[in-house]
């Protein structure tokens, strides 16, 4: 999976931009409170989350409007159908009812399927469900190319940042996310799709993690609101961690330096186990995100990350 972008590609993602934008500042429909988490968490379990009056954040973020007609939210595969672009189905995990509470969007590897997220985050999931958390994992357009997403084929077309846009609008019109707590998590092909979505939705994106992915060329051009310090926790499996010609230890090293290099927050977690989703991370996946919602700069792990994370990672 060799993959190198053009500068006249990246000149025509800079010129898409996004979908129907609120105005940085505006109020969601619910204008729920912001709350932060204590900065430890194991197991199946999740931190609680406790109101946060300090947390000073200079920006909000600015949520994208729906633009078609959104669908039931229930858990199980619901179809979203963005203006621009085909219908698709997502897989939703949650419980009814709930929230507003934190979006979890998962973006699977190469010849997987949505069902990789319940694999990857394990008994967290279950977890996440329960305190009122949605996971959201689209399904691949098929038309995209071998690698399942649009940009990771070097495709210009936008379909899958539209369906990420309708995603969060139809959840955030529902009631059922909070707008500071959306953040994005895949593995290889998924995680360059969720690196390219930090970038090209950082508006309204609060942090990722990656499994095997990072950066094969640096996309720090694209961001869409270079003020959200967004957050990294990113995995890779080391010196074997390559596939389809691919080096995904040096991606994810180029993504770290990229953000660190921008002012973000950008951890490493060096498994050593190769191209491969680490399921001992989930938990630490599901504190990061907790302790890191929009605007949350300089991150609370600025100064190490907590011990319950994996002796592997580091800063």
């Amino acid at each position: 999976m060799c993959i190198r972008l053009s500068a006249s590609f990246l000149l025509v993602l800079a010129a898409c931009g996004s979908s129907a934008m609120e105005p940085l500042g505006a109020s969601p429909p619910t204008d729920p409170p912001r709350r932060t988490p204590p900065d430890s968490g194991d197991g199946g379990t999740l931190p609680d989350m406790a109101p946060d009056a300090a947390r000073s954040a200079p920006d909000v973020p600015r949520m994208p409007k729906s633009t078609g007609v959104c669908p039931p939210i229930q858990s199980g595969d619901v179809t979203f159908a963005p203006a621009g672009a085909p219908p698709r189905k997502v897989k939703l995990a949650l419980e009814t009812p709930g929230g507003p509470g934190p979006l979890l969007l998962y973006w699977h590897a190469t010849g997987s399927s949505p069902a990789e997220a319940a694999y990857a985050l394990g008994a967290t999931q279950a977890a996440w469900t329960s305190a009122g958390r949605i996971v959201a994992a689209p399904y691949a357009d098929p038309t995209a190319g071998q690698f399942g997403w649009f940009i990771v084929n070097q495709s210009p077309k936008l379909d899958d940042f539209l369906l990420a846009d309708e995603i969060v609008a139809c959840l955030v019109e529902a009631r059922r996310i909070d707008p500071a707590r959306i953040h994005s998590l895949g593995m290889s092909a998924g995680a360059l799709q969720t690196t390219a979505l930090s970038y090209l939705r950082s508006s309204y994106i609060a942090s990722v993690s990656t499994f095997s992915g990072g950066a094969v060329q640096d996309l720090s051009s694209l961001t869409e609101e270079p003020r959200n310090k967004f957050a990294a926790l990113i995995f890779d499996g080391g010196a074997t961690d390559m596939v389809f010609g691919v080096d995904f230890q040096a991606a994810s090293e180029r993504y770290r330096s990229s953000l660190a290099a921008a002012g973000h927050f950008a951890a490493i977690c060096d498994h050593g186990k190769g191209h491969t989703i680490p399921r001992d991370a989930a938990p630490s996946v599901a504190t990061f995100f907790a302790a890191n919602p929009f605007g949350a700069w300089p991150s609370p792990y600025a100064s190490g990350l907590p011990a319950s994370f994996p002796a592997y990672c580091k800063r």
